[in-house]
């Protein structure tokens, strides 16, 4: 199959080791491949080039019975092709707060999600772009006990969803910082 652009193999937008465990086809579509091409080409390869460094796709197309399995919302624009998660961490560099305030600033999205924050750690960015009527909705995830903010994972802890603001981008993700 070809690529899906010049920096994101079928394989990488495609593959999921909980499809391949449980034998669950992640196949898309034509409609849904183009959408993916438009979404790697807008996004993903605009921070590819403004880093100049690789980045690793966590997820991008997942089919609806992957999303069930996984868990997803049942509005993922992952089923449409329509939304890539983006972890620089994992290569060392662009950090995730970087490439985060780079689709922030400089591209546009539908939602950009801050995902998985802990100790000022982003786990990965979400990114969703769709051909029209794009919102630049921005938002934190992050799982929450007891009010604090704590790994995934953590028994009793609840995923919780909250609105962006700058201030609380800052303490979530700079929190040694002193905020102005």
């Amino acid at each position: 199959m070809e690529n899906i652009s010049k920096h994101i193999s079928w394989g990488e937008a495609t593959s999921s080791p909980t499809a391949k465990a449980r034998g669950i086809v992640n196949v898309p579509d034509a409609a849904t491949i183009s959408r993916m091409k438009h979404v790697a080409l807008n996004i993903f390869e605009k921070v590819r080039e403004h880093f100049a460094l690789p980045i690793k796709v966590t997820s991008f197309f997942r089919s609806a019975a992957l999303n069930i399995a996984i868990g997803g919302s049942k509005t993922s624009q992952h089923c449409l092709g329509e939304a890539i998660d983006m972890d620089g961490d994992v290569y060392g560099s662009p950090s995730n707060a970087q490439i985060f305030e780079f689709v922030r600033d400089n591209l546009v999205f539908d939602q950009l999600i801050v995902e998985g924050i802990v100790n000022g750690q982003i786990a990965w960015v979400h990114c969703s772009l769709k051909a029209t009527g794009n919102r630049k909705q921005i938002t934190f995830m992050y799982h929450s006990k007891a009010g604090k903010v704590v790994p995934s994972g953590t028994p009793g802890a609840k995923k919780v969803y909250e609105p962006y603001t700058e201030s609380r981008y800052k303490a979530l993700v700079y929190p040694k910082r002193q905020v102005a």
